[in-house]
């Protein structure tokens, strides 16, 4: 697939079928390495090829294609049949410079040999992009999850029960987890192998797959490792690039105003990520022990933070340039946790928790006095403002299952937004007076995943 801005939607159309080649596998030499066969899967105009040097424990793979994206793959294949938890490790490299940039070396495991066979593969492309793009049922349009990792020397693709994970050699070049990851359910024996794409109907390419290692992964251990990873997501595909991947716990990421960055918090520090970069911290010393209570203001210059580095532990709301420096407290009651911002920047909106009871409170960006907005039993959070400033947006549990509610700034006239038998809850509206919402799905161990829907803000 060719690289999409993450600020622009692109819109692909799938080219007419042209002439179609039988394909065929063909009988493994004597000295295919760790491989039964290899063949062309899907339609290809120009045979492949792999040959496996013995000497150098190398294997040099050459192949055709228009791509390996949308319903179908048209790459050349070496493969083995297995089953259970595996681990396909390599080296790879392309033989010769030019060719379409999105040319594709790829470290392979799909249900079949079909063109359009379910499948999961990590591929590293000519112009270096290195994505795991997977094709979740026969015949789907295929995704990708874009690692922050270019041209990584070595690659590994991974399946333990339902889930294949992305491991890339960073700069120092040991493996490390990409952050992508997705889900596939695969039945009975599948095939795994290495392979290549030409990204060109008319046009063959190569490429040389060492240190090439495949083995049988042992049950797993139960213990967990934590990864976390930052993505951003492109709305009209749904395909994501992960922005930063660290075996730490971090969270809440907020866009700045130009979309040039994002904040997040991490071992109760707020850290500033560049698209593209690394991240850097923003002091707010003396408070350094944030939770995932932030963001940036209207005009773009000052940073609200929740922070509980006081004495009692509990969570307060304070105001720092963006750039950092010596933070302001707003809120003297705690516990209080930042929620949203009213578009001229003048009051804060936020949860606090009053006598035991969660609720939806008011104060002037300035400091002052605190303003009670709800008062039912119950937890009510995640207050937004409309980009307008009429309304404020809530998350409530008042009628037993967690909806979306709305009121106007003042606290009057709380009216039910959604009816859903799932736990809904508020993400941030845009500036257009659009903003989505999540319904919590637990489907996934290893993350958090959401169905994602939108609603007005009117």
């Amino acid at each position: 697939m060719c690289a999409c801005s993450l600020h622009q939607m692109v819109k692909l159309g799938i080219l007419a079928a042209f002439a179609f080649v039988p394909f065929m596998a063909v009988a493994a030499p004597p000295h295919l390495g760790i491989f039964e066969s290899h063949q062309d899967v899907g339609t290809v105009l120009h045979a492949g090829s792999a040959e496996y040097d013995s000497a150098r424990k190398t294997y040099t793979v050459s192949g055709s294609g228009e791509n390996m994206w949308f319903g179908i793959d048209d790459f050349h294949f070496a493969w083995k049949k297995v089953s259970g938890d595996v681990a396909l490790t390599a080296d790879i490299a392309f033989i010769g410079s030019g060719g379409n940039p999105h040319r594709k070396a790829v470290l392979m495991i799909r249900q079949s040999l079909d063109g359009n066979s379910a499948s999961v593969d990590l591929a590293v492309h000519g112009s270096g992009l290195t994505s795991l793009q997977y094709r979740s049922a026969t015949g789907a349009d295929a995704h990708e999850v874009q690692s922050n990792v270019s041209a990584p020397i070595t690659v590994r693709i991974e399946k333990r029960g339902d889930f294949i994970y992305a491991f890339v050699a960073g700069k120092d070049g040991k493996l490390q987890p990409a952050g992508a990851a997705t889900r596939l359910a695969l039945t009975g024996e599948f095939y795994v192998g290495i392979g290549v794409c030409a990204h060109d109907k008319d046009a063959v390419e190569k490429a040389v797959f060492s240190n090439v290692d495949l083995k049988q992964l042992p049950p797993a251990s139960g213990k967990r490792v934590l990864v976390s990873a930052l993505e951003t997501i492109t709305i009209a595909s749904t395909d994501r690039h992960v922005e930063y991947v660290a075996a730490a716990h971090f969270e809440a990421p907020n866009w700045s105003r130009d979309g040039s960055f994002l904040i997040f918090n991490q071992e109760g520090t707020i850290r500033r990520l560049a698209l593209g970069g690394e991240p850097a911290l923003i002091s707010t010393a003396p408070q350094i022990h944030c939770n995932n209570d932030h963001g940036i203001s209207p005009d773009g210059r000052f940073l609200a933070i929740s922070d509980q580095s006081g004495e009692d532990g509990k969570s307060r709301i304070y105001i720092v340039p963006l750039s950092g420096g010596a933070p302001k407290q707003v809120t003297g009651n705690a516990p209080s946790y930042w929620h949203g911002w009213s578009p001229d920047g003048k009051t804060l909106a936020f949860t606090g928790e009053r006598g035991g009871n969660f609720d939806i409170y008011s104060i002037p960006a300035a400091g002052g006095n605190e303003a009670r907005l709800t008062t039912a039993a119950g937890l009510d959070d995640g207050p937004e403002y409309s980009p307008d400033g009429a309304y404020i947006y809530f998350n409530s549990e008042r009628t037993g299952q967690m909806q979306i509610w709305r009121m106007k700034a003042d606290g009057s006239g709380q009216e039910q937004v959604t009816f859903d038998d799932l736990a809904i809850y508020l993400t941030p509206p845009t500036t257009t007076g659009c903003g989505l919402f999540r319904e919590l799905d637990t489907s996934f161990p290893f993350l958090v995943s959401f169905v994602v829907k939108e609603i007005n803000f009117t």
